[in-house]
């Protein structure tokens, strides 16, 4: 291979050197050969897919925060599906965390642009190249194509996606609940709308562990949650986490962004209004005697738990908030363990408030 051949293409310089498919490992052994003060590290095959045009560079960007604390084998993939030309492209490059002053552990990169009919080969040219005794972690960007099919998913062991890019939520949401009943299913789905309430949860589900907040519980009236633009999906699956967790049941939905439940003391609320910078700002049940609430001001790192006028009792604590950044977001669900069940579970209900009753 010829030095011309590992140059860096035009405009596309932050994804490192250009290499022909069949020559990406020669070409990852004379990167590192090159650079002797350097240790490759990995842990995980950490695949990132996207058919948005720009995507390989932002998502470059994305991975030299993430390998800050993941070390990996990254393969970032664009795809534009509709090209009327055939065309499979690749690049390599390396992330490398400094310790003194000087590269210490550095995480491989390859880059591949398919284009047109060569998408079809993705499983021979793209997957061709994970270390083979790594597991595979895939992050799925957008609403799901034709590319999304047994082949492709039945392959990874954790899918990672983000409900608040689909454009239509039913029909994605269909099309992940398939994949989950599939015989090969990915082991582990984590979506990043449900991810980004995590601490919400904690917080709302910690509210009733006094027993004053616990004995309102089933009395429980309306529920508002508000969440910022763009983050419908995320204030839904909050919606539907706790419609499960209550054994409330659907009734009906008398407007958008509003659903009414059956539950045994008669028929609560559950509103939406968008509201606020952070995904979600609040989440408040009231009852005939008090509100139990959990809020985040703008720009606060933390959450406010507070119970207000119940009986005269009013309480507050500070509380964790959930990362904003989206390198945050998906290093702390690499970094946490579990079979994350209870988002498989919601899901019906989450389906039904996409529908309605």
């Amino acid at each position: 291979m010829t030095e011309a051949a590992i140059s860096p293409s035009e405009g596309m310089e932050v994804l490192g050197y250009e290499v022909p498919i069949a020559g990406i490992e020669f070409g990852l052994r004379r990167l590192w050969e090159a650079d002797a003060a350097s240790t490759k590290a990995s842990l995980i095959n950490f695949a990132v897919y996207s058919e948005q045009p720009g995507a390989l560079v932002r998502n470059t960007a994305l991975i030299g925060g993430i390998t800050r604390e993941h070390a990996c084998r990254a393969i970032l993939i664009g795809a534009t599906l509709d090209a009327p030309h055939s065309a499979a492209r690749a690049w390599i490059t390396a992330h490398c965390n400094l310790t003194g002053g000087r590269k210490a552990l550095c995480s491989e990169q390859i880059s591949f642009q398919l284009d047109g009919k060569a998408i079809g080969r993705i499983r021979n040219i793209v997957f061709a190249h994970l270390e083979s005794d790594l597991p595979l972690v895939l992050w799925w960007q957008g609403p799901f194509s034709r590319i999304f099919e047994p082949r492709f998913y039945g392959i990874i062991d954790r899918l990672f996606l983000d409900s608040t890019e689909w454009p239509e939520p039913s029909k994605d949401l269909a099309t992940l609940r398939d994949a989950m009943a599939a015989p090969t299913p990915p082991r582990l789905v984590h979506d990043l709308a449900w991810a980004r309430s995590y601490q919400f949860r904690v917080a709302v589900a910690s509210l009733f562990e006094d027993p004053l907040p616990l004995a309102e519980l089933g009395r429980i009236e309306r529920v508002g949650i508000r969440h910022a633009p763009g983050e419908r999906m995320t204030a839904l699956l909050v919606a539907a986490w706790l419609s499960v967790r209550l054994g409330w049941s659907l009734a009906h939905q008398p407007e958008a962004d509003r659903w009414m439940f059956d539950h045994p003391r008669g028929l609560v609320e559950i509103a939406l209004t968008e509201a606020g910078t952070s995904a979600l700002s609040a989440v408040e049940l009231q009852s005939a005697r008090g509100v139990f609430a959990v809020r985040r001001e703008p720009g606060a790192g933390h959450l406010l738990r507070g119970t207000e006028e119940v009986d005269g009792h009013r309480s507050e604590f500070l509380l964790p908030a959930d990362p904003d950044t989206l390198v945050d977001q998906i290093s702390s669900q690499l970094a946490r363990g579990g079979d994350n069940t209870l988002y498989t579970a919601i899901l019906p209900a989450f389906s039904a408030l996409l529908c309605g009753a």
